[in-house]
């Protein structure tokens, strides 16, 4: 609106004759009836074009026809509460209305407002901030949990593209198929298919346990490992562990070569700096970024994660790390995201899960008993993978099959396939019972001791622990349970006593200090950290708020109750924006106690906050939780980099 000191013409009335002057009051246009109103003397709003024109409509009886107006989506549930702003916001708003009786409209009061805001310091916000804490506590006790949404998948929306990536390989020079081989990745120049059975990996999708990491299929539970991911993919699985995570400082001067946005690295910038002939390490740099953006590691988007280059800052090291782990890690972080609805294309290698299920689960009469040919992935080219599903349809479709991976040297966990031997080895694919998350983090730690253990071994060892594991199956009689040494005196049948152990309250725990070896139930264990490690914990008090702080160095944080003597771990984690941080309970994962508990990180008048179950585990949680956590950026830390956080664990299931 503008005010002009002058009288206007009546709009709605034709205009006078020239000889006619008549003076009027000022006039304020009125947005309900659509015409002037008296204004203030010496006055009056000139209507916009808008204005007018409803004016106009509203005079020739014309309305607005129902369905152009946009019809209010009605909330679900209790609305969520305010934030601290809006609290200030009212109670100012309310004052300034009563001291300025000459300001009109809301426009100015928030305008005031919002500069008010800004000049107060956080002494002063802190009144605002308290009570809308207060409401949000209170919201997040009386409000149940959101229960997700159900998805129905009819296509597989995915960027794995090893179409892509062979039109690629195909115009490759010698040099830069040297090139590819010196970095460890002289298995993907075999690549053969190029297309993804679609309904297929969607199919292995909805069978995919991402807590176990294993395929359920066929009535049977079939880990997957990175000795797997080695033997389909032909990629080193051991070695270091791949970082992507770190400062951008150090991959600026990359970023900028790459034009990398917050989008990601384009996949068409690097074709065409592939289509160069030179095969130096720009070319090496770009080849590992086109690999894990089209086919090892693609994520939701059409562009390459710019966090990639984290680890290509030194091309000397590449083949030096676990690539098999981490295109593991990748596969199950991107398939939890799709699960929970925060994606709607599925990311990871699933060319991986379609190799790998085409030569575990065995169609028709024969098929092949020995270990599978290395890598698989030179196995299967369009007419193979055509043949393949055509038998598949004439059985009735996915997982009529015989699975037989165990015969083939494929997801046996542990005791996994050793290259360059011709040692057959034997396990049998594990059932499906319904066991808890800590429970599954633990047999990928025990499992991951044991092929730390292989190379300390002969094949002969070995073949003597299939054996003996062969033997106390098929035996019979009553056996001791395997946790006699730490307090279990149950005598179970033999053929329950996997059954048993995995239930058993005593089963071992160690101590979570890293220069301490001791091993013991949990229950002991208390008493041991109790006794020796006294000053190294945190001391807590049930369902009370404590404050408790990290330092950059630091990792974990040891709690004890004080009430019962139970430990907790704080576990932080690093991630590419801001740390992880999860509580878990120290125990056996059988462990019938639930807890709950708050975490809340808050800098300034902005507050992060989870409230989750801890779960019981028997150890430190190593890369990604695979529970809930909580992401603090960066800029929540101090100035020190310390993490400060405000925790409350709860005795029973539900906070306050």
């Amino acid at each position: 609106m503008v005010e002009v000191d002058a009288s206007p013409p009546d709009l709605n009335e034709k205009a006078s004759p020239p000889h006619q002057t008549m003076p009027m009051p000022s006039r304020r246009w009125n947005n309900s009836t659509g015409y002037l109103r008296p204004a203030t003397p010496n006055s009056y709003q000139v209507p916009s074009e808008g204005e007018y024109a409803m004016g106009k409509r509203k005079d020739q009886g014309i309305g607005i026809p129902e369905g152009s107006r946009k019809k209010k989506k009605k909330q679900a549930g209790t609305p969520r509460p305010a934030c601290s702003w809006v609290h200030f916001s009212r109670d100012f708003i309310k004052e300034y209305s009563a001291t300025h009786p000459e300001s009109s409209g809301l426009k100015a009061a928030t305008k005031a407002a919002s500069d008010a805001w800004k000049l107060m310091g956080p002494e002063e916000k802190a009144k605002y901030t308290t009570r809308a804490r207060e409401v949000w506590d209170k919201y997040l006790s009386s409000t149940p949990a959101r229960a997700p949404k159900p998805r129905k998948q009819t296509k597989l929306v995915t960027r794995c593209s090893p179409g892509r990536l062979l039109n690629v390989l195909q115009r490759l020079t010698p040099d830069q198929k040297e090139a590819v081989k010196s970095m460890g990745f002289g298995s993907i120049l075999g690549l053969r298919c190029r297309t993804l059975r679609r309904s297929l990996c969607l199919w292995l999708l909805e069978r995919f346990n991402t807590v176990r990491r294993s395929l359920e299929i066929c009535g049977e539970r079939i880990p997957l490992t990175p000795r797997d991911v080695e033997l389909v993919m032909g990629l080193p699985a051991s070695g270091k562990d791949v970082v992507n995570s770190g400062s951008d400082e150090l991959i600026l001067e990359l970023r900028k070569r790459y034009n990398a946005t917050n989008r990601g690295i384009s996949v068409r910038l690097l074709e065409e700096r592939l289509a160069a002939p030179e095969a130096g390490e720009d070319f090496k740099r770009s080849f590992v970024l086109y690999v894990m953006g089209t086919l090892l590691c693609p994520t939701a988007r059409l562009d390459v994660s710019p966090s990639f280059l984290h680890f290509l800052t030194n091309m000397d090291v590449l083949h030096q790390y676990n690539w098999g782990k981490f295109l593991l890690d990748r596969l199950v972080r991107e398939i939890s995201r799709f699960r929970q609805g925060k994606q709607l294309a599925v990311g990871g290698c699933l060319l991986f899960l379609q190799l790998f299920y085409y030569e575990s689960v065995a169609v028709g009469a024969a098929y092949e008993s020995a270990p599978v040919a290395f890598p698989c992935l030179f196995s299967w080219g369009e007419e193979e993978i055509s043949e393949r599903e055509k038998q598949e349809k004439e059985l009735g479709g996915y997982g009529s099959g015989e699975v037989v991976c165990m015969e083939r040297g494929l997801g046996m966990g542990s005791l996994g396939y050793k290259a360059q031997t011709d040692r057959m080895a034997l396990r049998t694919v594990e059932p499906m019972p319904e066991l808890s998350h800590a429970q599954d983090m633990e047999d990928q730690e025990y499992e991951d001791t044991l092929t730390e253990q292989e190379h300390e071994h002969t094949d002969s060892i070995e073949g003597n622990v299939v054996c003996a594991e062969i033997e106390v199956v098929e035996g019979s009689g009553q056996v001791p349970c395997g946790n006699i040494n730490y307090g279990c005196t149950e005598i179970v049948n033999n053929s329950k006593k996997r059954d048993h152990e995995e239930a058993c309250p005593y089963a071992p725990c160690p101590c979570p200090l890293q220069n301490c070896s001791v091993v013991d139930s949990s229950k002991e264990l208390s008493s041991h950290f109790s006794i020796k490690h006294w000053d190294s914990g945190t001391h807590f008090q049930y369902d009370c708020p404590l404050r408790v702080s990290l330092s950059k160095k630091e990792t974990f944080l040891v709690l004890q109750s004080e009430k019962d003597g139970v430990l907790f771990l704080l576990a932080k984690g690093t991630q590419s924006i801001g740390h992880t941080v999860v509580i878990t309970c120290i125990g056996p994962s059988s462990s019938k106690e639930c807890f709950s508990y708050d975490v809340v990180s808050e800098r300034g008048s902005s507050s992060l906050r989870l409230k989750s179950s801890a779960h019981s585990f028997p150890g430190r949680i190593q890369g990604l939780p695979p529970v809930d956590f909580l992401l603090v950026p960066f800029s929540h830390l101090g100035s020190s980099g310390q993490l400060d956080l405000e925790i409350c664990i709860w005795s029973s299931t539900e906070p306050g």
